[in-house]
């Protein structure tokens, strides 16, 4: 497996990708949508926020917001597809123009859950940009640059277990991303992969 190149690789915005960061993604577990998220770094201040506007049975919308409150992206999830697919636009708007990226599943098997990512330049899909390979068991994932050959791992994830997050009704992720990467991106895949596999479990 190859390491992180050093050149920046802005996604969704090059502010994202300066440095290494750990962050920590809280889920509220007490409550009826999964989409409530706060995404924390390592003083506990917020970065993000994460959203869920459920418009109708099928369609499903969430946004990520910045500590200020400002929408950064759109997450879209597409209804009545032979896989579960997602597509993430820039700010509020769901205009193809604005399309960043789109992440399918793979396969869902014996509670794994593969995700192939495809940035909006990649309109074949022959091979992926990205690619996710998460336990639903171990909850955790790990994020690749790359199909499979020549992928190099750019962030991790792993759920984090304390007696107070128990007492709190909350999830805690504890997620590592690599150098030069953009972890607004990152946040976006680790939010789409928890929805699949909520989806997959119900």
């Amino acid at each position: 497996m190859t390491q992180p190149s050093a050149a920046p690789f802005a996604i969704i915005d090059p502010r994202y990708c300066s440095y290494p960061i750990d962050l920590a993604i809280v889920r509220k577990v007490l409550t009826l949508a999964n989409g409530n998220f706060v995404v924390q770094d390592f003083n506990g201040s917020i970065i993000f926020q994460v959203k869920e506007i459920l418009l109708t049975f099928v369609h499903e919308r969430k946004l990520i917001l910045d500590a200020a409150g400002n929408t950064i992206v759109t997450l879209r999830r597409k209804a009545m597809t032979a896989h579960s697919r997602w597509q993430v636009f820039r700010g509020e708007s769901t205009d193809p123009k604005d399309l960043i990226f789109s992440a399918k599943t793979h396969s869902i098997l014996y509670l794994k859950t593969k995700l192939d990512v495809f940035l909006a330049h990649n309109t074949e899909e022959k091979v992926c940009d990205f690619k996710v390979k998460g336990s639903f068991f171990e909850r955790s994932c790990v994020i690749y640059k790359g199909d499979e050959d020549s992928a190099t791992i750019v962030a991790q994830m792993q759920k984090k277990h304390t007696a107070q997050s128990i007492l709190l009704g909350k999830d805690k992720f504890m997620v590592t991303v690599f150098p030069k990467m953009d972890y607004a991106f990152i946040v976006a895949l680790i939010v789409i992969l928890d929805d699949i596999n909520h989806e997959a479990q119900e």
